[in-house]
């Protein structure tokens, strides 16, 4: 992208805030894990609480980023996505959440790609991501053969979300241009 995602502006907002506002609406605990050197500051959102948590070392990935966050959340059963999805659903991860009884965690598949960072995940998870940082392993994609999954697949989460404009993430600034026209239809109403 050649910037920092989460500071992108997003309806008067920064993406992240974007992002933790509509979560918000469904959840009481927002818990933002950000590397130190992304010297993210604190979102700055009237009546929402959000808890930061920092990893001292920089540039570990989702892996350690999804451990610190599983462990920092009260709940037992807890929504993980990117900062770099402005098009969030609320109802879908709560969906997500829902769909988690039984398994360890809830993940989307979209297009036949698993979508690790919009999944929902229990803290039976950690030993799991545990053992994956121990090994030196990065790519959160390895979590899912370790765990008992409860896969999702497209229809199921077209009903929360039609278009599936959730997993819409920002990567290029044509991304970021295309996610903000989409905003705006989403805001006014318009249809596609």
């Amino acid at each position: 992208m050649g910037a920092d995602k989460a500071a992108l502006p997003w309806g008067g907002r920064t993406m992240l805030e974007g992002v933790i506002e509509r979560l918000a609406g469904g959840f009481d605990e927002l818990v933002v894990v950000a590397s130190v050197n992304q010297g993210a500051p604190a979102p700055a959102l009237p009546g929402i609480a959000v808890r930061m948590v920092s990893d001292p070392e920089p540039l570990q990935g989702p892996v350690k980023a999804l451990r610190m966050g599983l462990a920092a959340v009260q709940a037992e059963i807890a929504f993980a996505c990117a900062c770099d999805l402005p098009l969030i659903n609320v109802g879908l991860a709560l969906a997500l959440c829902d769909m988690t009884s039984g398994h360890d965690a809830g993940i989307p598949v979209v297009q036949g790609r698993l979508q690790v960072l919009h999944a929902a995940y229990r803290k039976s998870c950690l030993p799991a991501l545990d053992a994956m940082i121990e090994r030196g392993e990065r790519t959160l994609h390895k979590l899912a053969p370790s765990l008992n999954v409860r896969f999702v697949n497209e229809d199921e989460l077209r009903r929360y979300d039609p278009e599936l404009l959730s997993f819409f993430n920002v990567n290029t600034p044509e991304d970021y241009a295309q996610a903000q026209r989409l905003g705006g239809k989403l805001r006014s109403g318009a249809p596609d």
